[in-house]
């Protein structure tokens, strides 16, 4: 049975770190992309990020580049979301979702249940 279980969120103040965790199971990350998305309350989900199935390859949306770092570790079926630098902007629920390559914002096949995320003094 495909699952993704995201957790790691919480309430942090602003200027302040968070990381993320996606457990997969029921398929190896190793043939899958894993992206990062976030759905803050009244707006559209965006893409945060995303990982290769190698690892070797990243994407990142321009609102997050030099704050956030994805990486992943095939051994722990495991993808993270290191967030620094948090802003109130970044209050959201976070999902993390699953796709074949390559690794770009499009059409995900399977999703976590989401984190929320809460950046406030």
């Amino acid at each position: 049975q495909v699952q993704l279980v995201e957790s790691g969120g919480g309430l942090v103040q602003p200027g302040g770190s968070l990381r993320l965790s996606c457990v997969a199971s029921g398929f190896t990350l190793d043939s899958y992309v894993i992206g990062w998305f976030r759905q803050a309350p009244g707006k559209e989900r965006e893409g945060v990020s995303c990982i290769s199935t190698s690892g070797g390859s990243t994407y990142y949306t321009d609102s997050v580049k030099g704050r956030f770092t994805i990486s992943k570790d095939n051994a722990k079926n495991t993808v993270y979301l290191q967030m620094n630098s948090l802003k109130p902007e970044d209050t959201a629920v976070y999902y993390c979702a699953k796709k074949r390559r390559p690794c770009q914002f499009g059409v995900y096949d399977y999703w976590g249940q989401g984190t929320q995320v809460t950046v406030s003094s």
